[in-house]
């Protein structure tokens, strides 16, 4: 059994669109797929659609944008209800951060010499609801400016980048909450990747876990070397709580992950279901 647990369409920053990323998880031999588009539920109607079409089981999924302690966390939230009116507002809250520091950071792009326009953004955003830093990144490659998504983060848009605009994100703690209340799972994506490494100790984990009731953490992912992945998969265990493996597929934006790079063995992702259904029944 063949399961990806963390993937992205054109609804948020990726590249497929729904069809197109089901019709690819068939192809490769995914039996199972998660879609977590990011602070949005919209690319549902369309995923559950392609997923029967496909033969595909559909791991009902969202990421939302958080911060702790001055760090982005993404929080992947799984099985909970899309229509949770608490969780909704704050993934509205989130999504106008992205759009109201567009134009801050499109002055700051043209200030340093690499001039994008609103139209030229707006020309990569397609179907989803907000518009990310990705979208941004891809205006840039369209107009010469950089190769890549990658380098346009590392050269102008990343968290310490010259034009990077800071936006509202979700309180770690509070997110937790809010997907355990709307009846999800809620699992930190890609802990020791990018800037929330600085923050995410195994301390620092242990203690979600134990306080918070943080139901896991992905293990195999492309941020994590062999030596990362060899010492969350001992912390999962030790604190009796889902290491999960992922692609954290977006298609030609990030080449190097390509859906079913990694993936979550069955035996986790068994014990994710089990947990859902008792999350359900209480």
């Amino acid at each position: 059994m063949r399961i990806d647990l963390h993937s992205h369409t054109t609804v948020s920053d990726g590249t497929d669109t729904p069809d197109e990323l089901l019709a690819l998880a068939r192809a490769i031999g995914l039996d199972v797929l998660g879609v977590t588009d990011h602070d949005t539920f919209d690319h549902l109607p369309a995923v559950r659609l392609a997923a029967r079409r496909e033969g595909i089981e559909l791991l009902e999924g969202m990421e939302l944008s958080c911060e702790f302690q001055g760090k982005s966390v993404h929080l992947l939230a799984y099985g909970m209800d899309p229509e949770n009116a608490d969780l909704l507002e704050e993934m509205a809250l989130v999504r106008a951060g992205r759009t109201d520091r567009l134009a801050l950071m499109l002055e700051r792009l043209g200030e340093l010499g690499v001039p994008v326009t609103e139209a030229e953004v707006m020309a990569q955003v397609g179907e989803a609801p907000s518009i990310g830093r990705p979208h941004v990144a891809d205006a840039m490659v369209a107009r010469g400016h950089v190769a890549s998504r990658d380098q346009a983060f590392r050269d102008f848009l990343a968290d310490d980048g010259p034009a990077y605009v800071p936006r509202y994100y979700v309180d770690l703690h509070a997110g937790i909450e809010l997907i355990h209340a709307a009846g999800g799972l809620a699992i930190i994506a890609h802990p020791w990747g990018r800037s929330s490494r600085e923050v995410l100790t195994e301390d620092v984990l242990t203690e979600l876990v134990r306080t918070r009731g943080l139901d896991g953490f992905e293990v195999d992912h492309e941020d994590h070397d062999e030596a990362d992945r060899a010492r969350l998969r001992a912390l999962a265990d030790a604190l009796d709580v889902l290491g999960t493996g992922a692609s954290d597929h977006h298609g030609a934006g990030k080449p190097t992950m390509q859906l079913g790079c990694n993936l979550t063995a069955p035996p986790v992702y068994a014990e994710l279901l089990r947990r859902l259904a008792s999350r359900s029944t209480r």
